[in-house]
This record gives C-alpha cells, sequence and structure tokens, in this order.
C-alpha cells in the first residue's frame, strides 16, 4: 500500500491510500486510529480522471518531475501567465490570521472562500474585497503582500496549534480594510501545549487543522503535516520508530 494523498480540513479531512489500482478514502475523525508503519518513500504517481491510482516507482518524493503539478495560477501578480485569461468568475480576496499573530493576504473564488480558508487551517478571516475576475484580485493581493505575507510555513502553523489570536494585533490588520465578512474558526482539538512535530501515520486522531494531523500516541500529541505522508509505502501496524516525546508524557 501507499499513501498517494489527503484532503485537509475543507473537505472532510483524509488520508488517500492505494492498493494497486483503487483509491480508499482514510477518514481522519477525531478518536480515530491510525496503523499505518512507514516504509520506503517515492513518487506518488498520479490519480486519473475515473479516481484510479497510476502508480511511480521513481525515487523522488513526493512526486517526480513527471507527476509535479504546478498551478500556475498560483504565481499571478496580475499579469497572467497563461496564453489567454480564462478567471473571469467572481474572487475574494482575504486575510487570514494563524495565532498568535501571523497575518496573510489571499485570493480564491467566491463561491470557495470559506473552505479555502479552512483548507489552509486558519484561525481567524476577514473577507476584505469581491472583484469580478482574478487578475483584479491577484493585483490587489500583491498590493497587500508589501505589507503582509502570502504564505505561511508549515512550522508557524504547527506554533499556532495551541495558541489564540492576540487580538489587538488583528483589530490593527483589520482597521486598514472595509471588511465584508468575519469568520472565526474552531477545529476542535482543545490541545494545551504545542505537538511535537513529526512524521507518523499511527495513533489516535485528535483532528485535522488544515494539511496538519494531530495524533496522540504514547502520551505525547504530534504534529504531522500530511503532504510530508505523501509517497511513503506502508503497512498495517504502529510504528517501530524512536519518537521524541513531550515533557508532559512523563508527568
Amino acid at each position: 500500500m501507499q499513501l498517494v494523498g489527503y484532503e485537509p480540513s475543507g473537505r472532510g479531512s483524509m488520508l488517500l491510500v492505494s492498493d494497486g489500482d483503487a483509491v480508499e478514502g482514510r477518514p481522519l475523525e477525531a478518536g480515530t486510529d491510525l496503523a499505518y508503519a512507514l516504509g520506503e518513500r517515492h513518487c506518488a504517481g498520479t490519480i486519473d480522471e475515473d479516481g484510479d491510482h497510476v502508480a511511480c516507482d521513481r525515487p523522488s518524493a513526493p512526486y517526480c518531475e513527471f507527476h509535479t503539478s504546478t498551478w500556475v495560477c498560483a504565481r499571478c501578480t496580475g499579469t497572467c501567465l497563461k496564453d489567454e485569461m480564462d478567471c473571469y468568475e467572481e474572487h475574494a480576496v482575504y486575510i487570514a490570521a494563524f495565532a498568535p499573530d501571523t497575518f496573510k493576504v489571499g485570493v480564491t473564488k467566491s463561491r470557495r472562500l470559506e473552505t479555502r480558508l479552512r483548507e489552509q487551517g486558519a484561525d481567524r478571516a476577514a473577507h476584505v474585497h469581491t472583484v469580478s475576475n482574478g487578475r483584479i484580485a491577484r493585483e490587489l493581493e500583491a498590493e497587500i503582500a508589501e505589507w503582509l505575507v502570502d504564505r505561511v510555513r508549515t512550522p508557524t502553523k504547527v506554533a499556532s496549534l495551541a495558541a489564540t489570536v492576540d487580538e489587538s494585533a488583528w483589530d490593527d490588520v483589520l482597521a486598514e480594510f472595509d471588511v465584508i465578512d468575519r469568520f472565526d474558526f474552531d477545529y476542535g482539538l482543545g490541545l494545551e501545549a504545542q505537538p511535537v512535530p513529526e512524521t507518523i501515520a499511527s495513533g489516535t486522531v485528535v483532528g485535522v487543522k488544515g494539511r496538519l494531523l494531530v495524533l496522540e500516541t504514547g502520551g505525547t500529541t504530534y504534529a504531522v503535516d500530511m503532504r510530508d505522508l505523501v509517497g511513503y509505502d506502508v503497512t498495517v501496524g504502529e510504528t517501530n520508530r524512536n519518537l521524541q516525546s513531550s515533557l508532559g508524557s512523563f508527568g
């Protein structure tokens, strides 16, 4: 079996596992027990239009050069990089908050706004502009990105798991905008201490925030970036690796 993908918390969280051609989604509901031991890692191949897995044994992970896809719109700053512009659907520009005080500007199609925010694991968010197409949205994003970040790295998101948003800093950021709508997300983690970053697929699911899977095993809570699991061959069984434990596990 191979871990070939994942669905973040925006659309019903799950790990995607392939045993040959078929792809099975393993739901990541709180309280679910996972028991996958990680083996070798290589390219995860691709999932075709019929939902079947096309395997690849090239050593690059999570994807080799033939199965790496780059969404050209992610690099856009208002000058279309396609042969012909096609993003004429209504877009939203948003500010997302990651506890305690990291604030990110982003854009998405208006109909996907809340889903996109959950996919990223935002703690708070504000919808600040609605525009008629993606080009205008990217231009606004580029302007705002001169003083706010436009991407948030995984270590920052892990650090946010047991933190709360700095209300004063958040209010200061939003004071620069005419806010259209606000969002406040609760992922049900209930953490009192920051989890230990680790790459494992065994333990009891605490919850999922964006693409971060929180697992508890051996009295320690771990934060797993699900992208780091993609490409691993797995067998059913708990990990036999020596894992770093939190100080609380000795209390």
